[in-house]
């Protein structure tokens, strides 16, 4: 077992707070990536986990044992740092049985360990020669499997990817989540890039400024961010808000964005729910990937296209009305041109609303 909870954690730098209060729970062999900007906390509540600092209140527990006063050394965790931290005057073999030897084990059980990992992270070529005459691609993976040899049952993870080139980032993502599988580890890893923990985790914990945002799987906070910070912040490019109204006609709710014209009717959980909050002015939320182009005269949002980005088998369209701007991701193969006026109409069940003034999710009722 090797659940984490983390307890009213806070942690002050001087007159910095880095965490300003989180509760967080790591379920046993569970893949949680902590995502956030840079300066969020994520890094600090990482290092708080593995005891490098000690939190200025609150508790961390391992299985329900308190661990806020155990040292580093004493925790069962594997550390993997940016900078890779590896030895480069020992081989790649040496360096994968370190913590092996330092444990004292049987000669044929660290073989059989470094074997194992070197499979895994195909480290195998390079098994016999010196560090300091690796790529840094290859420095990055055997970082990665020094600390795995051990299998610890906590695997801590600190942007380890964050200086490697992006080919091998996508190949890195495939091997990092079958080695947690392979091993059973509770995995928590830090990140900036939403497409890692997206594509890893099995939950997401999203932070910023020291605050924990939203926790949960990476379609749930994707498809129904709490707040529309992390609606921003996920998404490439991020969900649409567009400052609008609510207004009434006929018993019916619909959004009246401005220059770029009125929603459709909310669907009926959604109206109920604005009803419920008693919400008045909101960010009308859309996916760009969720806005098609509907017929003249139909319902919907009318705006120019001011830029088109193409990108491979899509194209970014960049919308304005007014004050207004809005994306929409189509396929590259669309006829749009710069200066065009399309009406756009978000696919049925995905509209998100938002309080204009709190920033939260108005939910459905």
């Amino acid at each position: 077992m090797a659940a984490i909870h983390l307890e009213n954690l806070v942690k002050h730098f001087g007159g910095f707070s880095a965490i300003k209060q989180m509760d967080l729970e790591i379920r046993d062999k569970e893949f949680m990536a902590l995502l956030g900007p840079s300066g969020c906390g994520k890094s600090t509540t990482m290092n708080i986990i593995a005891g490098m600092e000690s939190p200025s209140s609150g508790r961390v527990l391992f299985d329900g044992v308190d661990v806020s006063q155990t040292p580093m050394g004493k925790r069962g965790v594997g550390f993997v740092f940016q900078n890779y931290a590896i030895f480069t005057h020992m081989t790649v073999r040496q360096n994968l049985a370190y913590g092996l030897k330092m444990r004292r084990l049987p000669k044929a059980e660290i073989d059989k360990a470094v074997a194992k990992v070197a499979q895994l992270l195909q480290l195998e070529p390079y098994l016999d020669r010196p560090a300091a005459k690796l790529s840094v691609n290859i420095l990055q993976r055997l970082a990665i499997g020094r600390s795995a040899a051990v299998n610890p049952s906590i695997f801590l993870l600190d942007e380890p990817l964050s200086n490697v080139d992006a080919a091998f980032r996508a190949v890195m993502r495939t091997e990092l989540k079958h080695l947690q599988r392979e091993f059973g580890q509770t995995m928590v890893y830090v990140t900036h890039d939403q497409l890692e923990a997206m594509t890893m985790a099995d939950r997401i914990a999203v932070m910023d400024h020291g605050l924990l945002q939203q926790v949960g799987s990476p379609l749930d906070v994707y498809n129904n961010p709490c707040n529309t910070f992390v609606a921003r912040f996920l998404g490439a490019p991020g969900m649409n808000l567009i400052a609008g109204a609510v207004v009434e006609e006929n018993g019916k709710l619909s959004v009246d964005c401005g220059p770029a014209g009125r929603s459709g009717t909310l669907a009926a959980p959604l109206a109920a729910g604005v009803r419920k909050a008693g919400a008045k002015d909101v960010h009308f939320g859309i996916r760009p990937e969720d806005l098609e182009f509907a017929a003249e005269g139909g319902a919907g949002l009318v705006m120019q296209v001011v830029f088109v980005e193409r990108i491979g088998p899509r194209a970014i369209l960049h919308l304005t009305a007014g004050d207004r701007n809005a994306k929409i991701v189509a396929e590259n193969l669309a006829a749009v041109k710069t200066g065009e006026r399309l009406r756009l109409s978000p696919r049925a069940g995905r509209i998100r609303l938002f309080d204009a003034g709190s920033g939260r999710a108005i939910l459905e009722a």
